[in-house]
């Protein structure tokens, strides 16, 4: 089924992209590309934006594959920038794992750094303290209007709380992540597998006042990247805790994600949104095939076979239709979709993470970092 001489090719391409962009970018926090294809820095514009993780975590990735040292040094740097943000507080949220456990969690866990252990330590204790009591749930963003606001998103970063506890032995930091989950399985996710971005509850009561539309198309509708986090985030709690409803609620939105976008495998931006405009999100795609990759590793061989089809289709059809391999633009992955109504592709730092992890996944290198 997957062709290894592409597999090997793509990585390879991958790499002589990125050493040239991870030297020149060091000392930076890209996000997204200019009109001339350079990286952005959010180092300096937003230090505590929730993608600025993903950078060092896309260096620790191409670091395990290659062992090439100025992966390393920009993974370190990246990770020191962001310092920045642990002063700014207030501006702290629920994505505490995208922007550390990619970064000083990988670095621990590849090199032992002790610094980095105590920063991801950190980011566990703030991001627990963001768990509702009576309601059950993670709290998402901060401001006063959306005190009860829940989002699919954060399912990705529990696995910050499940390291917190196998590291410690303190099992209340999983106990968060596990009650944050359950809310989550039992609110977030439709019949048909498809799942809400945003939930809305009585902060006193735990009780659902409304779903709003969030970055979808409207309130009801599928916003794809959404499902890519709830099919990878159930993955991750079901190989962190073990537990059968996170993997049957894996599978769920696996098979619906699969059926809404099997005939070309681009996704688009809402999987119910209108005909017009056409809006694509690659990353949704590329985030969607690497859960699919480890929720088939979780499976006996007779379910796999879906799941691993789905992912290599993703995979291989986005690579070859929206990958930009040229040596005048920093970033790989085009046709990006930040949110629905924005109505534009960009490209974003967090689809060149997945799709190097999941090239990874395919050639058998350890780019597991969650």
């Amino acid at each position: 089924m997957m062709d290894e001489k592409w597999i090997d090719e793509i990585w390879r391409k991958i790499d002589k992209k990125l050493i040239r962009v991870a030297v020149e970018r060091r000392g930076t926090l890209p996000y997204s590309t200019d009109e001339k294809g350079v990286y952005d820095d959010k180092y300096k514009t937003y230090v505590n934006f929730w993608t600025n993780g993903f950078w060092p975590g896309l260096m620790w990735l191409m670091y395990q594959g290659t062992n090439n040292e100025e992966y390393k040094i920009t993974a370190e740097n990246g990770e020191k920038l962001l310092d920045g943000a642990l002063k700014n507080y207030d501006l702290l949220d629920h994505d505490m794992g995208f922007m550390w456990h990619l970064s000083s969690g990988a670095n621990y866990r590849i090199t032992g750094n002790q610094q980095s252990y105590v920063r991801n330590m950190y980011a566990a204790n703030i991001l627990s303290g963001r768990y509702n009591l009576k309601g059950g749930y993670i709290r998402a963003w901060n401001g006063s209007d959306n005190k009860g606001y829940a989002i699919i998103d954060c399912m990705m970063n529990l696995p910050l709380l499940y390291w917190a506890s196998a590291e410690t032995g303190d099992d209340r930091y999983k106990n968060i992540a596990i009650s944050h989950a359950d809310k989550t399985l039992k609110h977030h996710m439709r019949e048909d597998g498809s799942v809400h971005h945003i939930v809305n509850y009585n902060p006193e009561t735990g009780e659902v006042i409304d779903t709003p539309g969030g970055q979808g198309y409207q309130s009801g509708s599928s916003w794809s990247r959404g499902q890519a986090w709830a099919i990878y985030g159930f993955t991750l709690s079901y190989i962190h805790t073990k537990e059968e409803r996170y993997l049957n609620a894996a599978k769920r939105v696996a098979n619906y994600f699969i059926a809404a976008c099997c005939d070309d495998y681009l996704p688009k931006s809402d999987f119910r949104s209108p005909a017009e405009p056409v809006l694509y999100d690659s990353s949704a795609g590329l985030i969607a095939a690497c859960g699919l990759l480890e929720l088939a590793r979780m499976l006996p061989e007779n379910e796999r076979g879906m799941y691993e089809r789905a992912a290599w289709n993703l995979i291989k059809t986005i690579t070859d239709t929206f990958a930009d391999w040229s040596e005048d633009t920093d970033a790989i992955i085009t046709h990006c979709s930040q949110y629905y109504s924005a109505n534009k592709h960009i490209t974003m730092v967090y689809a060149d993470f997945f799709l190097a992890e999941a090239i990874g996944k395919l050639k058998g290198i350890n780019t597991f970092l969650w």
